[in-house]
């Protein structure tokens, strides 16, 4: 949108031209290749520190720190903020991120509030030197000479990149801050979310049972019995069988774990897909 922005007033200031249209191109691509390959090299670091079982040292490191959540907040937030004066965004997202997600989740810290944490706290890594993007583009368009302004006709004196660090540290300010409120007030992000949905499995098997119990109409009986004409425990012969020896009643079969019951076996079923 920014670019198509851009390149609609550059046509209406009739200022557009074919040459114009090259340098923005040729310099757009480059901007793209360097942080592609910053990406393809954050994937090739990501899968070799993994394979080398770095997540595992990283979890017993973090989950260790004193304090607890508190603690590993703290920790966590002053490394990436220290991280950003060194990786850009995408390598922060890319290689720190997924070390932390683990262990935030270990230690019951919701993740998409983690991560709005995070991703405000990297947002610091485009206003400060010596990899903020944000000071990149500034510089591409602040004036390096002397020039005469249009409006007063004055001489105006170059913006130096000094000038432009500065400028930039009271936003890097407001950044922290927000980190702050967000660490102090999580109902800012957590607050519009839905309530996480807690299901006792042991009830509903309860439930499910006595339901099954009352559409067979007879307290206790098995839904899953045997045929409708077996013949019930001690029952006389019928008439008209003469001589028809009384039919011994059935030995009861031995219950099976898990398939006497099959809401029992459902449930373990369930409780069994909902292990972490």
């Amino acid at each position: 949108m920014g670019a198509l922005g851009a390149l609609i007033m550059a046509w209406v200031r009739r200022r557009m031209s074919l040459a114009l249209l090259k340098q923005a191109l040729a310099s757009t691509t480059k901007l793209s290749s360097f942080v592609m390959f910053i990406l393809i090299g954050a994937t090739v670091f990501s899968l070799v520190f993994q394979a080398a079982d770095g997540p595992i040292w990283v979890e017993h490191l973090l989950s260790s720190l004193p304090g607890g959540p508190v603690g590993f907040l703290i920790a966590v937030n002053v490394l990436v903020f220290f991280l950003a004066f060194f990786l850009d965004y995408f390598e922060l997202s890319f290689i720190v991120v997924p070390l932390l997600a683990p262990v935030a989740h270990k230690l019951g810290i919701d993740l998409i509030w983690f991560g709005v944490l995070l991703a405000v706290n990297m947002q610091t890594s485009f206003m400060h030197p010596p990899f903020g993007f944000a000071l990149f583009f500034l510089r591409s368009v602040a004036p390096d000479k002397q020039y005469v302004d249009r409006v007063t006709q004055k001489v105006m004196e170059p913006v130096t990149t000094m000038q432009i660090y500065r400028g930039a540290v009271p936003f890097v300010l407001i950044q922290l801050t927000m980190v702050g409120v967000l660490i102090a007030f999580p109902q800012i992000v957590t607050g519009a979310l839905d309530k996480e949905v807690k299901v006792n499995l042991d009830d509903i098997g309860a439930q499910m049972r006595d339901s099954l119990k009352q559409e067979d109409g007879a307290p206790g009986a098995d839904p899953y019995g045997g045929p409708e004409d077996a013949a019930p425990p001690g029952a006389e012969p019928q008439p008209g069988a003469e001589g028809a020896a009384p039919t011994p009643a059935p030995e009861p079969a031995p219950a099976e774990s898990g398939e006497s019951d099959p809401m029992k076996a459902m449930q373990d079923a369930l409780k069994q897909q909902n292990k972490p």
